[in-house]
C-alpha cells in the first residue's frame, strides 16, 4: 500500500494552503486572471487531495502535498472541525412529507440520526450544509413518487448511496467518495417511482460568499499592481 492517499478527502485548510500558492503565481504574472479563476474555483470545488495536486504541479513549489496514511491517522479529535457539529441527541423530526407540495430543511438544524422524506407530486429539499448531526452516522430514506428530494451535502461529508429507481433514478455521482476525517457519514436510501433523488455537494454560502470577497481582492490587488508599473517616460 501507498504511504501516499490521494483518494483522501482534503480539508479547508488544505484547499487554502493550494489557493495560497495560486495567489503567488498570479502575482508573480505566472498565471493570468481568467487560468487563475478557473484554478481557484477547482480548488475551492476539489474534495481530495488527488484533485487538488494538478492545480499547482506545473508551478515552482511543486504539486500540492498529498499526506500520509498514517499521519491522517494519528490526527487529533480536537483538530477535526466536525467535532461541534455532532451532536448527538434525536435531532429534528424524523418525517418530511411532500404530497401535493414541497417541504425543505435548510440552514441551521439537526439532522436525525434517521430522516424519512416522501414526496408525492411534489419535491423536496434536504439541505445539510450549515446542519448539525445527531450522529456521526445518519440516513435519509426518500421515496419520490411522481415526484423529487434532493439532498445537498457539504465538502467532507461522506456520502453512500442504497437508493433503487424504477421508471426513476438515484444520483450516484458522490456515491464511495471519502469523506474528511471525523467527518459524518451519509446514507441515502429509498425508493424513486416515476420520480428522483438526487445528491449533490456544494459549498456553504459563507464558503462562497468568501470566494467571491477573495476574486474582487485579487482583481483589486492586480489592477493596483499594473497602475504601479513604470511608464517608458518614468524611466527616462
Amino acid at each position: 500500500m501507498s504511504d501516499n492517499a490521494p483518494e483522501l478527502r482534503a480539508s479547508d485548510a488544505d484547499r487554502e494552503r493550494v489557493a495560497d500558492v495560486l495567489r503567488d503565481a498570479l502575482a508573480e504574472g505566472r498565471l493570468d486572471m481568467e487560468e487563475f479563476g478557473d484554478r481557484l474555483d477547482a480548488t475551492y470545488q476539489a474534495r481530495t487531495y488527488g484533485e487538488l495536486e494538478p492545480l499547482t504541479r506545473d508551478l515552482p513549489v511543486g504539486a500540492a502535498p498529498v499526506p500520509r496514511v498514517d499521519m491522517v491517522k494519528r490526527a487529533a479529535p480536537e483538530d477535526q472541525p466536525w467535532e461541534g457539529r455532532i451532536v448527538g441527541g434525536d435531532g429534528s423530526p424524523t418525517w418530511a412529507v411532500a404530497v401535493l407540495s414541497g417541504f425543505q430543511r435548510k440552514g441551521r438544524w439537526t439532522a436525525p440520526k434517521r430522516l424519512n422524506c416522501v414526496a408525492f407530486w411534489g419535491g423536496g429539499e434536504i439541505d445539510l450544509r450549515e446542519a448539525n448531526f445527531a450522529d456521526r452516522e445518519i440516513e435519509i430514506n426518500c421515496v419520490a413518487v411522481m415526484g423529487g428530494v434532493q439532498v445537498i451535502v457539504p465538502p467532507g461529508v461522506e456520502v453512500v448511496v442504497r437508493g433503487i429507481g424504477v421508471m426513476g433514478g438515484f444520483d450516484h455521482r458522490e456515491d464511495g467518495v471519502l469523506g474528511e476525517p471525523g467527518g459524518p457519514r451519509v446514507i441515502v436510501s429509498g425508493f424513486a417511482f416515476w420520480g428522483g433523488v438526487g445528491v449533490e455537494r456544494k459549498l456553504t454560502r459563507a464558503q462562497k460568499q468568501e470566494l467571491r470577497e477573495e476574486r474582487r481582492r485579487e482583481k483589486l490587488e492586480r489592477k493596483a499592481g499594473r497602475r504601479e508599473l513604470p511608464t517608458p517616460a518614468d524611466e527616462d
